[in-house]
C-alpha cells in the first residue's frame, strides 16, 4: 500500500455506515417498499391491458389491417375531386388563421389581468387563473362537437371551437411572459408621469410583445393539424373530405390527402419558424 494512504478499518467502515447508510445500499425496509412499488405497477398495468382486452391476436390482427390499407394507399391519387380536396384545405388553414387570431388578439387584455404584477387583486387573480384552467380542461374537439350542435356544420364551427380553446391557454402564456417582464422599463414610464393603462401599453407591452406574437404563431401552426381533425366531426375544412374518403374506402385518395397535409403543415412549420426566429430577434428572416 501506498505511504500517503490512510488505512480503513472495519470501526471507520461501521462509523460512516452509521452516518450515511445511504451510501452503502438501500435499507431493506425502502428495497422492499420498492418491489412492492414495482409488483403494484405491474398487476395495474396488466389489468389495463385486460379491461382492454388487449391480446397478441388482437394486434397482430391490427397490423394486418394496416398493412392492407397501406398497400391499397399506393399510389396516392386525388381521382376525379382535386378541386374539393384543394378547398376543404384551404378551409382548415382559414380556419386555423383566424381563430388563432381572434383567440390572440382576445387573450392579450386576459393575459393583463391574470398577471400578478398588474392585478394586485389575489382572488381576482386566482379566480381568473381558475377559469383559464377550466377552458385549457376542454378539447378542441369536444369544443368542434358543441358548436357543430349550435350553429350547423361548416367550417363557423371549427373557427369558434379553436378560438374557444385558445382563448385560455394563450391567456396563461401571455400572463406568465407579463410576469417576467423587465420592471425598470414600467417603473420609468410611471416615474414619467403615466398611469394605469398606459404603463401597461409602453412600459410593459413592448417587452413582452415578440413573445406574444410568437406563441401565437406557434398555435397557428399547431392548430392547422387540429383544423384537420375538426372537420371529421364535421367543422368543415379537409377533414371532412378525408372522413368520407375513409367512409367509402377510397384509401389512395385519403393517402393524396394526408400527402397534401404533410406539405401544408411543413410550409406553416418552416415559415412561422424563421417568423419567431425574425420577432425573438434569434436570426435574420431572409
Amino acid at each position: 500500500m501506498s505511504p500517503g494512504l490512510a488505512t480503513i478499518d472495519a470501526a471507520a467502515v461501521a462509523a460512516a455506515r452509521a452516518k450515511v447508510p445511504a451510501a452503502f445500499g438501500s435499507p431493506p425496509t425502502q428495497r422492499v417498499l420498492r418491489w412492492l412499488g414495482w409488483l403494484a405497477f405491474a398487476a395495474w398495468l396488466g389489468t389495463v391491458l385486460w379491461w382492454f382486452d388487449v391480446s397478441p391476436v388482437r394486434i397482430w390482427n391490427g397490423i394486418a389491417g394496416v398493412m392492407t390499407i397501406l398497400r391499397l394507399m399506393v399510389p396516392p391519387s386525388p381521382g376525379e375531386h382535386l378541386d374539393d380536396i384543394l378547398r376543404g384545405l384551404s378551409e382548415s388553414v382559414a380556419m386555423a388563421f383566424l381563430g388563432t387570431v381572434m383567440a390572440a388578439i382576445v387573450a392579450v387584455p386576459l393575459g393583463f389581468l391574470g398577471a400578478r404584477n398588474v392585478a394586485t387583486s389575489l382572488l381576482f387573480r386566482f379566480s381568473l387563473r381558475r377559469v383559464f384552467d377550466g377552458f385549457r380542461g376542454v378539447d378542441q374537439l369536444i369544443w368542434a362537437l358543441v358548436y357543430v350542435r349550435a350553429v350547423g356544420l361548416g367550417p363557423l364551427a371549427g373557427v369558434l371551437a379553436i378560438f374557444t380553446a385558445d382563448i385560455a391557454v394563450l391567456a396563461k402564456l401571455y400572463a406568465e411572459a407579463i410576469e417576467n417582464a423587465e420592471k425598470r422599463q414600467a417603473e420609468g414610464v410611471a416615474s414619467a408621469g403615466a398611469r394605469g393603462v398606459l404603463v401597461m401599453r409602453f412600459g410593459i407591452l413592448p417587452q413582452v410583445l415578440p413573445v406574444m406574437l410568437a406563441q401565437a404563431l406557434y398555435y397557428f401552426e399547431s392548430n392547422t393539424r387540429s383544423a384537420a381533425i375538426l372537420g371529421i366531426v364535421g367543422a368543415g375544412g379537409i377533414g371532412l373530405q378525408v372522413a368520407e374518403r375513409i367512409r367509402i374506402r377510397a384509401w389512395d385518395e385519403v393517402a393524396f390527402i394526408i400527402i397534401l397535409i404533410l406539405l401544408t403543415v411543413a410550409a406553416i412549420d418552416l415559415l412561422s419558424s424563421r417568423l419567431r426566429q425574425r420577432l425573438i430577434g434569434t436570426a435574420p428572416l431572409h
